[in-house]
Formats: structure tokens, C-alpha cells, sequence
């Protein structure tokens, strides 16, 4: 190992003193500091509620300050022990590097359904009997490694219609949109409310050469039938995000983005809210057409 150049201190807790420990940390470690827990989902309105211990992290610079940092950290740390029990810290010495550059070594292009690539930007395609989207993820949701995303493109196989449009809400990184693209689409309207997302969405309509038949947009279902944008409704729609605002956006309209004979895609479904999702969606007049499931996700089509 390369000389250390940071020390992580962590400690798990519970959610009652994590504050105060992230508090105490952040004395001493101005770089800021991480707090990770665990979700789980109460029920189909729930958009995820945190459980369980705290774990929370930081990094002490390793400079001629380090060890009266670290003394000055534990005394703190002590001191508030005083007042409710604390496990003891643990320290472990980080090599300094590059971790975009390390992080990208370990995503390699995935093959997903029977003609789609989902391929790394950096990553030249090889495997030519495939359409390839290239992503680059940047800060937005969408690489394709995950199991509701790669369900979004398998189930549009087969359903996009040559030269029509496909609309596609919460667009993330623009995967969703570029695929239907490739899949002969003629247009898409991709819409995001995170400003990072459309500006992805973009960059990664450009990568493909696909940015003159992509509209990307800051909105969502409301916007669309403002009749904000070019189009509000389309034989396919698209919709990649987590069932509590499916629900939420079906009550806004969403059915009603989906001409007559056309279907929409759902995913970001967790397994025990699909029945949920099944039924909220056809209250709104739709009919269920197919599902399928990776892991605990679950993706599902419905025609109007």
C-alpha cells in the first residue's frame, strides 16, 4: 500500500445520537461527514422510512496534525459517552487515489434483453450484433446496472413503434429515452424534476447522436398537460421511478399521457407494492398486460 493519505473514523449508533456524533466528527474533520442507514418501505404510500443503527464516517487528513486531531476526536467522543453509552470508534488508513478512475474499472458493458448494450462511454463496443446506449451516469439515476432499469428496456422491446414518440417521466440519465431511440422511436420528450437529470439526460442524448430527436425538459406529469412542451400524450410512456410517486402521478394524470391502444411501462416497484401499483393504475381505466421481475424489483406494462 501506497503511503495513507486520509484515516477514517467510524462508529455505529443509534439514530438517537447520530446527530450528535456527526457533530463531534465534524469538529475535526472539516472535509465533511457520511451517515448511512438502512430503508425500508412501510407500505405502497411510503417513499422509504430509515431503520435501524447509524453508521457515520469521516476522514482525518494524515499531515504533522494527525495525531493530536485523533487524541482531541477520542476525548470528544468520550466525553459525550458520558452522557449515553457509545461504541468505540474503529480507524483505518485510505490510500489517496483516483475513485472516478477506480470506480470505472469495475463497470463493463451489460447485455440487456436480445439487441440492447448498455455501454460505458470510456468502453469501445466490441460486441457489434447489439444496439449499444452509451451512458455516461455523471450524478443521475439510470446506468442500467440497475435491476428496474434493465427491466424498463426489456419490456420496451418489442413495443416501441417505428418513427412514434414515447414520453418518458423522470427521465434520470436519459437511458430510457436513448433506448427507445435506438429501437426506432421518432421522438421522445424526456422529463425530469432534478435540473442534474436533464442536464445528463442531454449530455448522454448527445453521446449517442440521438439529440436532435430528444426534447428534455425540468417537469413532470403536470407540465406535460400544460401542453408545455411539444407533445401530451404518446402510444408509449415510460416511467422509471419509485412506486409512492407512480401512485402519486397517476392521481396527477399519467394515465392519461398514454393514447387509446397505447401502453406505458412501470418499474421501481418493489415486489409487495406491485399489487398497489396494479390497482391504482387501473382505477385510472388501464389494463394489465405483463410482468416481470429481477431480485426484489418488479416492472409492469399496462394498455390503455
Amino acid at each position: 500500500m501506497a503511503d495513507p493519505r486520509w484515516l477514517e473514523v467510524s462508529l455505529t449508533t443509534s439514530g438517537e445520537l447520530a446527530e450528535a456524533v456527526a457533530e463531534v466528527l465534524g469538529r475535526y474533520c472539516p472535509d465533511g461527514v457520511v451517515m448511512e442507514r438502512d430503508v425500508k418501505f412501510l407500505n405502497d404510500e411510503d417513499e422509504g422510512t430509515p431503520e435501524g443503527p447509524v453508521r457515520i464516517s469521516a476522514y482525518l487528513r494524515v499531515d504533522a496534525e494527525l495525531e493530536e486531531k485523533r487524541t482531541q476526536l477520542e476525548q470528544s467522543l468520550w466525553h459525550l459517552g458520558q452522557i449515553q453509552s457509545l461504541p468505540a470508534p474503529t480507524f483505518k488508513f485510505i490510500e489517496d487515489e483516483d475513485w472516478m478512475a477506480a470506480w470505472k474499472k469495475h463497470y463493463q458493458p451489460i447485455k440487456v434483453g436480445e439487441t440492447l448494450l448498455i455501454l460505458p462511454a470510456w468502453i469501445e463496443q466490441t460486441d457489434m450484433t447489439r444496439t449499444a446506449i452509451k451512458i455516461d451516469p455523471a450524478m443521475a439515476f439510470g446506468t442500467g446496472t440497475h435491476p428496474t432499469t434493465r427491466l424498463c428496456l426489456e419490456l420496451m422491446e418489442g413495443r416501441v413503434k417505428a418513427g412514434e414518440p414515447v414520453i418518458d417521466v423522470g427521465c434520470g440519465s436519459g437511458i430510457l429515452s436513448i433506448g427507445a431511440l435506438k429501437l426506432g422511436a421518432g421522438h421522445a420528450l424526456a422529463v425530469d424534476i432534478d435540473p442534474l437529470s436533464t442536464r445528463a439526460t442531454l449530455s448522454n442524448a448527445i453521446l449517442n447522436n440521438v439529440d436532435d430527436n430528444v426534447e428534455v425538459a425540468q417537469g413532470s406529469v403536470a407540465e406535460i398537460r400544460q401542453e408545455l412542451y411539444s407533445i401530451q400524450q404518446a402510444p408509449l410512456v415510460l416511467a422509471n421511478i419509485l412506486a409512492p410517486v407512480i401512485n402519486r402521478l397517476f392521481d396527477a394524470g399519467l394515465a392519461d399521457l398514454v393514447d387509446k391502444g397505447g401502453a406505458i411501462i412501470l418499474s421501481g416497484i418493489l415486489a409487495d407494492q406491485a399489487a398497489g401499483v396494479r390497482a391504482k393504475a387501473e382505477e385510472k381505466g388501464l389494463k394489465f398486460a405483463e410482468q416481470r421481475g429481477i431480485a426484489d424489483w418488479v416492472g409492469m406494462v399496462f394498455s390503455a
